[in-house]
Parts: structure tokens; sequence; C-alpha cells
């Protein structure tokens, strides 16, 4: 029986609902009259944005807006933004998009409060202290970063993407309007969705640590805990039923509705539980074959599942539970949910297996390596994990071999 522990981190408030967007202006004014926005040139040019704008200006606040984020966001795009600011510091930051824009904001937020180089804050709990506000807006329903306490970058002295974690990361405000997504096309969506299922599954499979008084305050992702897990199963059945509605009919408001709350319940899960084997060993593949973060977990997520069923069985079976498997014939309820969220993946165009996803054969070898080296994300995996099972687990995945009784 798992101890009663659990630990969340999250925005001082989170404004959730169609239309809630226009609650900026006056969300922004209680914090700071001088704004800064970090969007992408797409969401920039838009209708919404000049609605934003209007909404803002209403409310006298002034704008700076920071319109060239970049997907992956590298290094050198979050260090244009800190010198186009110059000495004009803004009182709060808002980050309008995606992931990469939300975690600008964030990125941007703490270069302007505390001294740089940017690297010495890689990793976790290096942030001094407070950081300014920010607020987070997102446009897809995917990365949870509106909620969560961690920024990834691409910085470009290193080979693979490098994250900051830090509760003083998580936004001051998070507002999540679906309306914001009924724009996002199809693979985006899919995509977007898979990486917030895959935080959701990942979040409630983690391992749980012993409930130390000091756990809350070494680690800022102390694995799986009694709060997280209600985000992460509510997650899981949000986004497993509605996931494929929103890819498929994306003008359908509810389904929009249902998958943007997956996301960001996924997001609360593992902001304070974390992820685990699929994410350390995406980094290394996402390096070599540049494909979207999202795609790279989801391909993996339903192999690491079979990986991990032996250790976490009643998860597995809690999972099925929550998304409706009923037939029980093909070898029990957690091999089913399994077998089901492969088949749903599928169903919304995320490859199968490593090969469709253009990972070459000869590399499994070097992604184990690495993968070996995400030593936080390996120490969350609930089953330990050596590089010959991380080598063993990419051969199943390369060729389609999807294993569901920890039988590697």
């Amino acid at each position: 029986m798992q101890a009663s522990f659990g630990v969340m981190r999250a925005p001082r408030a989170v404004i959730f609902g169609e239309g809630q967007r226009r609650v900026l202006g006056k969300v922004l004014s209680h914090i700071g009259k001088r704004v800064l926005i970090c969007t992408d040139k797409r969401f920039a040019s838009s209708d919404t944005m000049l609605e934003l704008l209007d909404n803002l200006a209403q409310h006298g606040l002034s704008v700076e807006l920071f319109d060239e984020t970049l997907a992956e966001l590298p290094l050198s795009s979050i260090t244009r933004c800190v010198q186009r600011v110059g000495n004009s510091l803004p009182q709060v930051v808002v980050g309008i998009g995606g992931g990469s824009c939300m975690d600008m904001a964030k990125l941007v937020s703490l270069l302007l409060t505390h001294e740089g180089p940017i690297d010495r804050f890689y990793g976790e709990f290096k942030v001094p202290g407070p950081v300014m506000p920010i607020v987070a807006v997102p446009t897809t329903a995917g990365t949870g970063s509106e909620v969560t306490p961690v920024a990834v970058l691409a910085d470009d002295t290193r080979d693979l993407k490098v994250g900051i974690s830090s509760p003083h990361l998580i936004p001051h405000t998070a507002i999540c309007d679906p309306e914001l997504t009924v724009t996002c096309p199809p693979g985006l969506t899919a995509l977007s969705g898979a990486d917030a299922l895959t935080h959701a599954v990942e979040a409630f499979t983690a391992i749980a640590h012993a409930p130390t008084p000091e756990l809350s305050q070494q680690r800022v992702f102390v694995g799986k805990n009694v709060l997280s897990d209600q985000f992460a199963l509510s997650a899981i059945e949000d986004l497993f039923r509605y996931l494929p509605i929103a890819v498929k009919e994306g003008s359908d408001l509810i389904a929009r509705s249902k998958v943007m709350k997956g996301a960001l319940l996924a997001g609360l899960a593992f902001g304070s539980a974390g992820t685990s084997l699929a994410h350390a060993i995406q980094y290394p593949i996402g390096a070599l074959t540049h494909t979207a973060h999202g795609l790279g977990v989801a391909t993996l997520l339903p192999y690491v599942m079979g990986f991990n069923a032996s250790a976490c069985r009643p998860e597995f079976e809690a999972i099925g539970r929550a998304i409706g498997v009923i037939d029980e014939d093909r070898g029990g309820l957690g091999s089913q949910a399994i077998r089901q969220i492969q088949a749903m993946l599928a169903k919304i165009g995320i490859p199968s297996t490593l090969k469709d996803l253009g990972l070459q054969e000869e590399k499994i070898q070097w992604v184990a390596e690495q993968s070996m080296l995400a030593g936080r994300l390996i120490n969350n995996n609930p089953r330990s994990v050596t590089a010959e099972d991380i080598g063993q687990l990419l051969r199943h995945a390369y060729h389609g071999n999807l294993l569901v009784h920890g039988n590697h």
C-alpha cells in the first residue's frame, strides 16, 4: 500500500474555459502595468492577437511584443529577446502559444531577474529565488508548461535538449481557453495530445519514493504520489476518449475542451511526479531524427509500458478501467490497456515503430547509452533499468514487437 504522501506544485490561479482569454487584461492589471509578450510569428499576426492587444490596451497596460520565438526553443532566440528588452524591464512576462512560447516566457523572466549565463541554472533547484511573474496562455494542448516547474531549451553547445526545473518557474497564472486550440492542425493536435498522454501515464506509473520529510525539498519531481495520481488518471481518461475526436473534428469544442483539460491535468501530475523512461529515451532519439518531442515519446510509450508492466500491474489495471477496457480475455486488463493505447495512437497518426520514426538501427546502442545519462528520468522509472534493457526495448520498438508482460 502506497503511503499517503503528496506534493502539488501549481500556479496561484488556473482559469479554464471557452472565451477565458478575454480575462487576460484584468489579470495582468493586478500584477503590473508593463507587459512583455513572448509568442511566435504565426500567432502574432492572428486576429486573436489583435483582440488580446486591444483587451490589454483597454486596461491601460503598456505592451512590448516579441514574436520571434522558434520551435524547439534555441538559446539564441532567448538571448535575442533578453537583449531586445534591454533596461526597459517589464513587470510581468506573458507566454502565448505552444510549449516553446511558454518556456520562452519562463526563461526570459528568469534571465531578467537573475544574472546568467543560463547554463548555471541547468538541472533541478538551481534557480536562486523568485522570478518576474509569468502568465501562460497555451494555444496547443500538450506540454502542460502553463502549470509546470520546468522549461526546456536547445543549447547549441550541447547535443541534447536541456531542462531547468524549479518551482520558481511555475507561472503565476495560467489562462486555458480551448477556443485557442481550434485552429491547431490535425498533425500538431495529435502529437501535442500524445505528449500529454505520455506525461499522464508516466506520472501515474512513476516510482513511489520513500516519503521522507526532505523529499519535496531535495527533488522537484518526487515520483508517484496521492495528489499526482488524481490528476494523471483523469487526464488519461479525457485524452484517450477525446483526442481522436479533436484530431478528426478540429472544430468540436467539447473534444477540444476535454483535450485541453487533459493536457492541463497531465501537467499538474508530472509537475510533481515527473516523467520517466520514454522521456529519457526520446532525448537522444530526437537529436538523431529531428522529430517532434511528442511524436517520439508517444511512439515509445506502449513499448515502455510493456517493459514496465511487471512493476506496476495495479496502475495498468486502473488505466484499463479508466479507458473503458472490458475484454479481459487476452491476458488481463493491464495488457489490454497497453494494446488499446497503442491502437489509439496509431489511429491519430503516431508512428508505431522507431523505424517509422526514422531511427537508424545501427544507432540503437548509442541511444541506449545516452538514455542512461538522464539519471533523474531513469531513477523515476518503476522498474530498474540498464543500458542492456534499453537496447532490447529499442530493438522491440524498432521492429514493432510489443511485449506486454514485462518478460523482455
